[in-house]
């Protein structure tokens, strides 16, 4: 077991890599009474198509990955694992997104028999055509009813004119024809395929006997498979936006924008963490909830309400800006001027910095806030990064600007949707 102590957050992570490949990573706290057991799978929608052992592609059907997800659940033992977790007085839950699955459970007792109950069924799938069958017009229904939520159709139709190739474009739960394609043997394909150790790793944060856990882990996983995950079939995805605008009719009263911005980061040397906290700053100084953009469009009575994120592609990063508004036309004009007129000054930059750095020294005291942040660097960087309050501290105005310059403000994607009573 290997300590990692992450600097200025007084606070360690033991780590394990074990023969078969699985990770295991472990914040203790001594402080708190909850715990968190997360069990996951590199395994997300993202994954369309695959080489297998016999060297063949495999095509996938399009939302298999949170199919796949749902029917973990249903257990031979007839044992609904919900109803289990609850009886012990602890939460539970799963979630699929582009790049990964996750199956969790978080209470305060119980913590050695719901680690066991946890990594135990998540390794016995009980895939059958009858069930999966069933699994299909659950699934349909939760599509239905995301269909009808205007924030998700903007999300998704902003998706299908920014990517032109990459999976990012399609819902993660795939849509109800693809679905109806899902039988148990491409199930069971996906899970032995991509729910192998090698593939996996298990992240505990909280209020726990982290050297009984590892044991716990050990005698329940070491002797799984230690078979490597198979060779991802990926669609190479152009830099240049798919198409540039997109206007909807909806049954709505208040209209909204989607905006993306795809950036090049192929050409920038830099680590893919460097490149992430950049744009990050960078947006944050240029939009975020203290920035002159967000202070005039506040007081010109623009905005009701906005988020935004980066998500990262391989040689891409993309920005994404959803805002509710009375007047469109007039937020994406301030967007774009924005843009164009570019002025971030050491002493704004240095700032947010310390207002970062700040916020994360904050963060370690929440054990969701923890994880969060600990989840994302796993599956982004694949491990933990134990000197990010330094990294950040490096961050300088010169490189800011040389990244700035390599962005084309112009590749940008715009949809509007607007009232269709209006």
């Amino acid at each position: 077991m290997k300590k990692i102590d992450l600097k200025g957050l007084d606070i360690s992570c033991y780590t394990e890599k074990l023969a078969n490949g699985l990770e295991v990573y472990m914040l203790p706290y001594e402080n708190k009474n909850n715990y968190f057991i997360s069990y996951a799978t590199r395994f997300g929608s993202d994954i369309l198509e695959f080489i297998n052992s016999d060297e063949q592609k495999v095509k996938l059907p399009e939302g298999i990955a949170h199919f796949l997800e749902h029917k973990m659940f249903e257990q031979e033992d007839g044992i609904d694992p919900f109803a289990y977790f609850s009886e012990s007085g602890t939460d539970s839950n799963a979630s699929t997104s582009f790049d990964n699955t996750q199956y969790i459970c978080y209470g305060n007792k119980n913590f050695e028999n719901n680690l066991k109950y946890l990594l135990n069924f998540v390794n016995k799938p009980y895939y059958t055509d009858e069930n999966v069958e069933k699994e299909k017009g659950i699934i349909a229904e939760e599509i239905k009813m995301y269909e009808d939520i205007p924030d998700y159709k903007l999300e998704m139709k902003l998706r299908e004119i920014l990517y032109k190739n990459s999976p990012r474009r399609i819902d993660i739960a795939g849509s109800i024809k693809e679905i109806n394609r899902i039988t148990k043997e491409d199930l069971y394909n996906c899970y032995n395929s991509f729910y192998t150790p090698e593939n996996m790793f298990i992240l505990i944060v909280g209020n726990f006997p982290y050297i009984e856990a590892l044991n716990i882990i050990k005698e329940s996983l070491e002797k799984s498979s230690n078979k490597l995950p198979p060779k991802i079939n990926d669609k190479k995805e152009p830099f240049a936006v798919n198409s540039k605008e997109l206007v909807l009719k909806e049954n709505i009263e208040v209209p909204k924008i989607a905006i993306g911005l795809k950036v090049a980061t192929n050409n920038l040397n830099l680590s893919d963490l460097e490149i992430d906290l950049y744009l990050n700053l960078f947006t944050t100084l240029i939009y975020g909830s203290s920035s002159e953009f967000r202070e005039r469009v506040r007081n010109d009575k623009l905005l009701n309400s906005i988020y935004i994120e980066w998500e990262s592609l391989k040689d891409i990063r993309t920005f994404y800006l959803m805002a509710s508004t009375t007047n469109p036309d007039k937020l994406i004009k301030e967007f774009k001027y924005e843009l164009e007129n570019l002025s971030i000054t050491e002493r704004a930059f240095e700032r947010i910095k310390k207002v970062w750095i700040a916020n994360e020294v904050k963060m370690i005291d929440s054990i969701d806030a923890t994880v969060s942040n600990i989840y994302d660097d796993i599956i982004k960087y694949k491990k933990i990064i134990p000197n990010k309050l330094e990294i950040i501290r490096q961050l300088n105005i010169d490189t800011m600007n040389e990244i700035i310059e390599n962005i084309d403000f112009q590749n940008l994607s715009i949809v509007k949707m607007l009232s269709n009573t209006k």
